[in-house]
């Protein structure tokens, strides 16, 4: 990981062209309607900043390591208020009033510079080592917006949302192989005889169906570190935290449901199921 200060680049540098557009075209429909104004609009910031290095990440052309640099010089001048992209600017106001640490910024932009070099995954110890710096740092961000970090709980939220980057991998089995990117990991491929090809669907194979309901319990017993985190938070955070869990929940369930036929098209959970497996969550947590 490079080591940069804010002072690598004046804070008058004008703001790359390729990622100016994303903050005033996306839309980031993640933050819970009944949570108050400040959490949410703190909310909505974080996971802007965590789709735009995913998009410069995956969709921009051109020097993609060129613009995660720029992001990750301007996440340090956004903590001394000297941000110039939009987004890093609707961050600074929240990494002030709660301490946030930077290191959970430069995992989510490491992330994005690993996806330009790794493809595929030979170990699912690997695959995890990758979601920590992909969805660990989202989860420790969002315990930031509540004034709920404890070690403890940090420890909980990187089992969940390294599920939930898990479900959505095996939701996108299909997807992601015809944009060349493997995430099942080869030992297990290995393990339930599926060849790389059967990923190239259209129909899952019966060795293909058994792996990905292995894959799903694997995340499921991860995910089950929500109901203990959920426990351990009151108000608006039990209620945020209880909506991602339940979340990843219906997605597996959607998998699951669906017979496994992730190749074609991604399986996805309705409204109703996300909400019914909120609430089940929630009482779970009582």
């Amino acid at each position: 990981m490079r080591a940069v200060t804010a002072e690598r680049r004046p804070a008058s540098a004008p703001v790359p062209d390729a990622i100016l557009g994303k903050a005033s075209a996306e839309n980031f429909p993640v933050a819970l309607r009944t949570l108050p104004r400040r959490e949410r609009a703190w909310l909505g910031a974080v996971y802007g900043f965590a789709r735009l290095v995913d998009d410069v990440g995956d969709e921009i052309e051109g020097d993609r390591l060129g613009l995660l640099d720029w992001i990750e010089d301007d996440v340090h001048r956004a903590f001394i208020g000297r941000a110039e992209h939009p987004l890093l600017e609707r961050l600074t106001p929240f990494l002030s009033a709660r301490n946030v640490p930077r290191d959970p910024f430069l995992r989510l932009i490491e992330a994005n510079r690993v996806d330009q070099r790794v493809d595929r995954y030979e170990t699912f110890d690997d695959l995890a080592g990758y979601c920590s710096l992909s969805a660990d740092p989202v989860g420790e961000l969002v315990l930031h917006v509540f004034d709920a970090v404890t070690d403890d709980r940090v420890r909980l939220s990187n089992g969940v949302c390294t599920a939930l980057q898990l479900a959505e991998h095996w939701q996108d089995v299909g997807e992601d192989y015809r944009r060349g990117r493997v995430y099942l990991p080869q030992e297990d491929l290995d393990r339930f005889g599926v060849a790389e090809g059967d990923l190239a669907g259209p129909e899952p194979t019966d060795a293909f169906r058994t792996l990905m309901a292995f894959e799903v319990e694997r995340a499921r017993g991860l995910l089950a570190h929500g109901v203990p985190l959920v426990r351990s938070l009151r108000a608006h955070a039990r209620l945020a935290v209880a909506a991602y869990v339940g979340g990843g929940r219906a997605a597996l369930d959607a998998v699951t449901g669906s017979g496994f036929d992730v190749l074609v098209a991604p399986p996805k959970a309705g409204s109703a199921a996300r909400l019914g497996a909120t609430a089940r969550v929630l009482v779970e947590a009582r």
